[in-house]
């Protein structure tokens, strides 16, 4: 964690050749915008069988409730994550 306070929740998340469990579904109550700064990685959402591939820079905006999974990362270099967690965030149409 890099913060936190008033509904807010900031972390710095590291990866390196990490993925969810099979079968299993991230669902927070919290909405989460997600940049890659280093790395890559791939995200899955159920809800539309989707899988996303993110480079650094890319990042996106899951909604609370929306299920998704952690199906690869790299491992050299790590990917490295900036995560931000709080309620009521807007999508814009462009994302995801």
């Amino acid at each position: 964690m890099l913060a936190s306070g008033g509904g807010v929740l900031v972390e710095r998340i590291v990866s390196a050749g990490h993925a969810s469990e099979p079968g299993w579904w991230l669902e927070q109550e919290r909405d989460e915008w997600v940049a890659l700064l280093e790395g890559e990685a791939t995200l899955a959402f159920e809800e539309d069988g989707a899988t996303l591939r993110l480079v650094p820079g890319d990042h996106v905006l899951i909604p609370a409730g929306e299920r998704h999974r952690v199906e690869s990362t790299r491992s050299e270099p790590p990917s490295v994550w900036l995560a931000v967690h709080v309620s009521g965030l807007q999508r814009p149409p462009s994302v995801r």
